[in-house]
């Protein structure tokens, strides 16, 4: 992918800083894997909401700074920030061409377990969007465990991707379309309750394929088949799939 860097005021790196908190669940593939079939992807709004809350723990004052960041750790960070930007540019004109006023979504990159709205987290939970904040939290290391233990392929636009989906997540809130879901689901049956949730991946997805629609000039060959794969690797099937497999 072809990027300039950029800078966003509501972008955090938290990486490489030391914070309290409970952990949501032990690290490594496993517990991934556990939340991926439980939350369907790995995040989603309310249901990564209610995991959060059940081990909420007591929130610290400040972080400390524990080891430097890399050469490559800082880059992929710089990347990250980039495409939030790009997001938020593309969702700025699209709402202002449709006289609607368009909030900007925060950003936390960080490393083992985080703090958010939603409750505590650790890298088990992958990549997410806590509604309780309106921000997005990703552990970059999440995307070497999808080439070596999901088998998706490597690349810059998987996490562009991946970013433009939960941003996705925050165009449903700010629509008031996930609130709408959750009202119904809590109607429904179960498997009812589920299908809507697909349906909310689903759309979240095609709000990622309208971000690449209007940033053409971003990509390079080999992006699109990056994405296809990051989605592919972490979709339920392939996820249980790989669990019965170990």
């Amino acid at each position: 992918m072809k990027w300039l860097r950029q800078n966003s005021d509501s972008f955090e790196d938290r990486r490489g800083m030391s914070g309290g908190g409970k952990a949501l669940l032990g690290g490594g593939a496993i517990g991934i894997i556990v939340l991926l079939l439980n939350i369907f992807g790995g995040e989603t709004g309310q249901s990564i909401g209610n995991i959060l809350q059940q081990t909420q723990g007591t929130q610290t004052e400040g972080q400390t700074q524990t080891r430097e960041l890399s050469a490559e750790e800082k880059e992929l960070g710089d990347f990250s920030e980039s495409v939030l930007v790009y997001n938020n540019k593309t969702w700025a004109n699209i709402f202002q061409n449709n006289n609607m006023n368009y909030e900007k979504p925060g950003m936390v990159i960080f490393d083992d377990s985080v703090e958010t709205a939603c409750g505590s987290a650790t890298s088990a939970a992958g990549p997410f969007y806590c509604p309780g904040d309106k921000k997005v939290y990703m552990d970059l290391r999440f995307f070497e465990e999808l080439k070596t233990r999901f088998g998706a392929k490597g690349g810059d636009f998987a996490i562009a991707y991946v970013i433009a989906h939960e941003v996705g997540h925050h165009i449903q809130k700010i629509m008031g379309t996930s609130d709408k879901v959750r009202q119904l689901q809590s109607q429904r049956s179960e498997t009812e309750a589920n299908k809507l949730s697909v349906c909310l991946e689903l759309q979240a997805d095609f709000y990622a394929g309208v971000w690449a629609h209007y940033n053409k000039e971003l990509l390079e060959e080999g992006d699109i088949e990056e994405a296809l794969s990051a989605a592919n690797a972490v979709g339920d099937d392939a996820i249980q799939k790989k669990c019965r497999d170990m």
